[in-house]
């Protein structure tokens, strides 16, 4: 009853249009006091949710991927894509996914990365005669890599949740989302052939090199917070802070783009979406407190393992209920939620938790992109002044290979394993 109490409060909540941090909040007051459990119980569980040394890595990540943005790290990182990539056929497709591999590598937030590379791209693609819906669904789908490629925030919050290494989830993610870009250019490429989207730029050796240049700085980024990381320099909390550091002084010093009216619009700006983040965190934390305590999240366990049977059943089942839930709820709530249910019976089928955490990032990011509350398909369409509902049915063929390649990265562990056992071992 306790399980019932809970999950239909939640899907009241959504359905009354409540924010998804405040409807997990109140679901998880109500199923307190259905369960006869004080009240005081729920701060003090959202209080030690978030009073976690390792969670600061995300108002870091949130800061530097803000700076970087505004100080004029990702234009520059468009022009790099469009040197590399624009000769292609569907070339400006290809850059918009090309640039937000490059910018995952800085924000570690997909929104983000949707946000930054669409408003520099989906203009320019209409001007060259590419579909509005074409151009946005593109770069809604693109956007889901800023979770996959590191650093990534969601990454973060299951290392957290599980105690797994989070160098280890961030080595592991590298692959995957390469894969994941691949995959998407392939679409690009064959629907642009098809219908002759866009025109075929000339190659500018001169200009590659001169993009290049003028990049460097940006591209370091990566190089500065995963060698430091890896090298055992710093922590990943602690490269979130390099990462600051760094996007502010090149900002400031050599590209000179953040000025102290924007820097403070950027520092407001990453406040409101770490308070929105941590709120999340600590109402989904309540959430599946009262479901450990209560013997809900085992009894769920029990039941997913035994209708799973299999490693791959389970890993299959944990893919598509991942899918459903992404269309409807926030990946990092979904992943607090869902991982003390889920999470012992992976280990029990033997399945790696590192590879876990990467199906389950990549699993999860997809539902940025699904309707009808993925929250990439809003930015997409609001950048290309087009209707919601075209840019969901122009996204299908986009979303169709990136659940390929989620059950390819699943059922090849060695796709997201060997740079962690290479890097670690």
């Amino acid at each position: 009853m306790t399980a019932v109490v809970l999950f239909s409060s939640l899907i009241g909540f959504l359905i009354l249009n409540i924010p998804i941090a405040v409807a997990i909040g109140l679901a998880s007051i109500v199923g307190f006091v259905y369960s006869g459990i004080d009240l005081m119980a729920v701060a003090q569980q959202m209080l030690a949710s978030v009073n976690s040394f390792t969670l600061l890595a995300i108002p870091f990540f949130m800061l530097a991927g803000s700076l970087m943005q505004t100080g004029g790290m990702s234009r520059r990182l468009v022009r790099f894509a469009h040197a590399l990539v624009s000769t292609w056929p569907g070339g400006l497709g290809h850059v918009q996914v090309l640039a937000s591999m490059f910018f995952a590598a800085l924000s570690g937030s997909s929104p983000a990365t949707t946000a930054a590379i669409g408003s520099a791209l989906i203009p320019q693609m209409e001007e060259k005669g590419y579909p509005p819906e074409f151009a946005g669904s593109v770069q809604a789908v693109s956007g889901t890599i800023g979770t996959i490629i590191p650093p990534s925030i969601p990454m973060v919050v299951y290392g957290v949740a599980t105690g797994q290494s989070i160098g280890k989830l961030f080595a592991a993610g590298f692959v995957p989302g390469i894969l994941m870009g691949l995959g998407l250019m392939l679409v690009v490429y064959y629907k642009s052939k098809k219908h002759h989207y866009g025109t075929i730029e000339k190659f500018s050796s001169q200009e590659l090199w001169s993009s290049f240049k003028d990049a460097f700085w940006a591209l370091m980024v990566p190089v500065i917070i995963l060698g430091g990381i890896y090298s055992g320099m710093f922590t990943p909390t602690e490269a979130g802070a390099v990462a600051s550091v760094y996007g502010l002084f090149i900002g400031v010093f050599v590209y000179k783009e953040l000025k102290m009216d924007n820097i403070l619009q950027v520092f407001t700006s990453a406040t409101a979406n770490t308070a929105m983040v941590l709120l999340i965190i600590a109402s989904s934390s309540v959430f599946s407190w009262l479901m450990t305590i209560k013997g809900v999240a085992a009894a769920v366990g029990q039941w997913f393992g035994s209708v799973s049977g299999s490693p791959s059943g389970f890993l299959i089942l944990f893919i598509l209920l991942g899918l459903f839930l992404g269309c409807f709820m926030e990946t990092v709530s979904i992943i607090l939620i869902v991982t003390p249910v889920l999470y012992p019976v992976a280990i029990k089928f033997g399945i790696d938790p590192i590879l876990f955490g990467i199906v389950m990032t990549m699993t999860l990011s997809l539902g940025m992109a699904t309707p009808p509350v993925g929250e990439n398909l809003y930015i997409a369409a609001s950048i290309s002044k087009v209707r919601f509902e075209k840019i969901c049915k122009n996204i299908l063929p986009f979303i169709a290979i990136s659940i390929a390649i989620i059950f390819l990265v699943a059922f090849v562990p060695k796709i997201a394993l060997f740079l962690p056992g290479l890097l670690y071992n």
